[in-house]
């Protein structure tokens, strides 16, 4: 399912493992350090920004789908296909936005080529209600928009019901 009726400039699927329910968009130069709060942004939003990076709450510890799509604007989108929404700008001087679980090897992780400057990226998640009793199986889904748009600060416009407050 696509995020909007624009036709992507790149667009790719990929598994991403998800090891501490959680995986990254970030600049290629950025240097992670993640802040205190950042687990109770994850868990209260199922995002945490901090300059450079963009952290993405999933609820399996696991691989997980996702799709990547590079558009030219801001996507017009119905959430109803979504159980949760969430946007963040991030800003990318090296040109180079890597999409990398927290412990994979840094070099070998995918990454997405933009040209220099900020991005607005909005992170779909599906599927949210279909884990196995374990937690192990599901048909939990990741999506991930990224266009080009001045720094604003993280919103959620559709909110999964299941989240504590």
């Amino acid at each position: 399912m696509a995020p909007s009726e624009a036709t992507p400039r790149i667009s790719f699927t990929l598994s991403v493992w998800a090891e501490y329910h959680q995986f990254y968009l970030q600049d290629e130069q950025a240097e992670l350090d993640t802040p205190d709060d950042w687990g109770e942004q994850l868990t209260t939003q199922m995002i945490a920004v901090e300059p450079g990076i963009v952290g993405v709450a999933t609820v399996r510890n696991m691989d997980v789908p996702l799709r990547v799509d590079l558009l030219d604007g801001r996507p017009n989108d119905d959430f109803s296909a979504w159980d949760h929404v969430a946007e963040a700008s991030l800003d990318a001087p090296s040109g180079q936005i890597v999409i990398a679980g927290c412990m994979d090897y840094f070099p070998d992780a995918k990454r997405l080529p933009v040209s220099p400057g900020c991005y607005r990226v909005r992170i779909y998640y599906g599927g949210l209600d279909t884990l196995s009793p374990d937690g192990l199986e599901g048909e939990d889904h990741y999506q991930v928009a990224v266009w080009p748009e001045k720094h604003a600060d993280p919103t959620i416009p559709k909110k999964w019901p299941s989240l504590r407050a």
